[in-house]
């Protein structure tokens, strides 16, 4: 029988996640049948839904062109800082931006708790190139990051992408910079629920669900979804997509105000289309742009 990974099963299905719909589609079909131990078909909840490029270069540092090690914790130039905020993002994990392909919330918080005691750092440069990640302890994080903005000059630069949590993030900067090619939006929420029972039938297993309270086994992966229940999901999502759309309207403020986030129904934009929508401050070469902040920060 094909071994299952429950933990990370627990992380991915059944849960709500700030993260593009594509990036879910590309973790459910490089690792969907070896996290759940069966046979899988992805219904989307839309057609269209596009995948993301997939990269293998966590330990590139897109602003000096050089490589730089995994263990590294905020690099420096200057008095210029930079916090990177790349890949699937997750709540706990005591890494961040390694090799692992992950960035935790907790070490973002670590990081900025750092630099807005440490007087040798006058600015900071946040390099955001993510999908998104997980709801817990998203919020937080991004409101760690607006305390350090509030005390001292910080933008987001993407490399390339800044989407769903990834954007909230980014939100958080005085400014966003993106590349031409770079997306950034993808403001809403999204639940996978595995059903499991057709796997279970053809295996010759039963499971039998015992629950105390009615609402006990909501979800629950060894059952249909009633509708009652996915509706009843679809309402807290929305409250999810209210709050997302209401920090970032917080931080953008004119720019792109809660009203606005939420009208965009989770779309993204790239480019110029972003500066366009109010996601974004200016299109601009990730390199050229903080050289251009290293500069004016020194000066």
């Amino acid at each position: 029988m094909m071994r299952t990974y429950p933990l990370q099963a627990s992380r991915l299905f059944n849960t709500p996640l700030l993260v593009h719909p594509g990036k879910a589609e590309i973790i459910c079909r490089a690792v969907g049948r070896r996290v759940l131990g069966a046979q899988f078909e992805i219904r989307a909840p839309q057609a269209g839904v596009l995948g993301e490029p997939i990269r293998d270069d966590t330990n590139y540092d897109w602003f000096t062109g050089e490589e730089t090690s995994s263990l590294e914790s905020v690099r420096r130039v200057g008095n210029v800082a930079v916090l990177e905020i790349e890949g699937t993002l997750v709540a706990k994990g005591k890494w961040t931006g390694a090799y692992s392909g992950m960035t935790s919330y907790e070490g973002i918080n670590a990081q900025v708790s750092d630099l807005r005691a440490d007087a040798g750092v006058s600015a900071v440069v946040l390099e955001v190139d993510s999908f998104g990640g997980e709801v817990a302890g998203v919020f937080d994080c991004a409101d760690q990051i607006a305390a350090l903005a509030a005390e001292k000059p910080v933008i987001a630069i993407l490399t390339d992408h800044a989407c769903s949590a990834g954007f909230l993030l980014a939100s958080a900067a005085r400014s966003i910079i993106v590349p031409r090619t770079g997306m950034v939006g993808s403001i809403g929420v999204i639940s996978m629920h595995v059903d499991m029972s057709r796997a279970l039938d053809e295996a010759g297993l039963t499971v039998t669900i015992l629950a105390a309270g009615k609402n006990k086994a909501d979800g629950s992966p060894y059952a249909p979804l009633p509708d009652a229940t996915a509706e009843k999901f679809r309402t807290e999502m929305e409250a999810l997509r209210d709050l997302f759309a209401e920090a970032v309207g917080r931080y953008r403020g004119d720019r792109l105000p809660k009203a606005k986030a939420l009208a965009t129904e989770a779309e993204t934009y790239v480019g110029q289309a972003a500066v366009d929508a109010g996601l974004a401050d200016a299109v601009a070469n990730p390199t050229e742009a903080f050289r251009a902040f290293v500069t004016e920060m020194a000066g």
